[in-house]
């Protein structure tokens, strides 16, 4: 694509959202929201939980299993001003997000803060449980936030602080106060690592009644684990692509997954989610800076935003041999866990290696996850939100699904 990718303009990649569109709450049961159907440039309508009768087996199903965590820390100072700490990213004694999370007695963070100009000095506290007690100390200023310094009293680790204390991070699109409901609401039923401010929405229709009816038709399921930044909620603002910034999210995938990817990968292989979908595309470019003799440091691989679009590999491998290049490489570490971080961009134009369906929400205009499915589904990404606001489709995170398939070139596989 050379740098004709950054030339793009968001102004081709929008649409009209009336706010009475934006869901504001989740359905009562789960399974119960719509699903859009796109195959063969068609589009239909059915329901969620029979999702399962727009598949066939046998098939592979991707899904994130982070969790989110209770991220949004509501302080009051001496004067009674309201203080929110966002905690978006663990800058020590641990940078990675789970071994952040076991830590006890005190950690830093890069957070967001609002009503930063009411916090004068000193620091915030707030009773945490029956008798402990969460302190907070404003450190350096970088960027839009702060590095925050917690401290607190007792055996909890930061995760179950948070827990006690902390509000879920609904995104600012969703117009209202966080209540006790959407700590499990906003949350999939597979939830198992602690690490996201944002929820993996795709996964928010999920019910073992539906999980049951997939394995029934020969459909298995594999998890990855990416923990959602606050970045997911940052619409593009730039003119072009090109001026936009995507931040790294960290990525934890199992060898048992790549093995799995390997020995499916002549079957159609669906990923739950936009971070699923990056998460197994990235897979398919770390196996190529293997594969080229890239070396990586102790922080684990990384894939760039730009990189598939500008590093011109002197070799790009197919598919099966991207995957076993990781296998080889998990194998002479002698680990069985891959961790990384990716700030893969999924334009128009891009060319996906694995991935041939995708199950998604509905997004914002502008965004860069509106991207990700115009370059998924072409121009048809137009029809399918026009056939969803023409037919009372609810929108975003915890509004309505499609299912988008596309066709793949098998010989790019062998």
């Amino acid at each position: 694509m050379n740098k004709e990718h950054r030339k793009i303009s968001i102004a081709e990649f929008t649409y009209d959202l009336p706010s009475d569109k934006i869901a504001l709450y989740p359905l009562e049961q789960r399974d119960a929201s719509n699903l859009l159907v796109y195959k063969d440039g068609n589009i239909s309508r059915t329901i969620f939980r029979n999702l399962h009768q727009h598949i066939n087996g046998p098939a592979l199903m991707v899904f994130n299993n982070t969790r989110v965590v209770q991220a949004r820390l509501l302080f009051q100072t001496e004067t009674g001003a309201l203080i929110e700490i966002f905690c978006l990213e663990p800058s020590g004694p641990m940078k990675e997000i789970q071994l952040a999370f076991e830590q006890k007695g005190r950690c830093s963070w890069f957070c967001l803060v609002g009503n930063a100009k009411k916090w004068k000095h000193g620091d915030l506290s707030m009773k945490v449980g029956n008798s402990g007690c969460l302190n907070a100390t404003r450190g350096e200023a970088s960027n839009d936030g702060y590095f925050i310094h917690f401290s607190w009293t007792g055996s909890e680790t930061f995760a179950e602080i948070l827990d006690l204390a902390g509000k879920t991070p609904l995104p600012p699109y969703i117009a209202r106060q966080a209540q006790e409901s959407d700590k499990e609401r906003y949350q999939t039923i597979f939830a198992k690592h602690s690490g996201s401010v944002a929820a993996p929405t795709a996964g928010l229709h999920f019910t073992p009644q539906v999980m049951d009816s997939l394995g029934a038709k020969n459909i298995e399921k594999t998890y990855v684990t990416l923990h959602v930044g606050a970045g997911t909620f940052k619409p593009v603002s730039s003119k072009t692509i090109g001026d936009h910034y995507m931040h790294h999210e960290q990525v934890i995938v199992n060898k048992s997954t790549i093995e799995f990817l390997l020995e499916k990968q002549n079957n159609e292989i669906i990923c739950v989610g936009t971070t699923s979908m990056r998460t197994i595309e990235s897979l398919y470019w770390l196996g190529a800076k293997i594969i080229n003799n890239y070396s990586f440091g102790s922080e684990g691989f990384l894939v760039e935003q730009w990189e598939p679009y500008e590093n011109q590999f002197p070799f790009m491998p197919k598919p099966k041999d991207a995957l076993e290049a990781i296998l080889n490489y998990l194998n002479r570490h002698n680990t069985d866990t891959l961790y990384g971080e990716t700030s893969l961009i999924i334009l128009p134009g891009y060319s996906f290696k694995l991935v041939n369906t995708l199950i998604t929400n509905f997004h914002q205009p502008k965004s860069t996850l509106l991207l990700l499915v115009a370059a998924f589904c072409g121009t048809d990404w137009k029809n399918i939100y026009q056939y969803a606001l023409g037919n009372n489709f609810r929108f975003l995170s915890y509004g309505d699904s499609c299912l988008l398939k596309r066709s793949i070139n098998k010989k790019d596989i062998d």
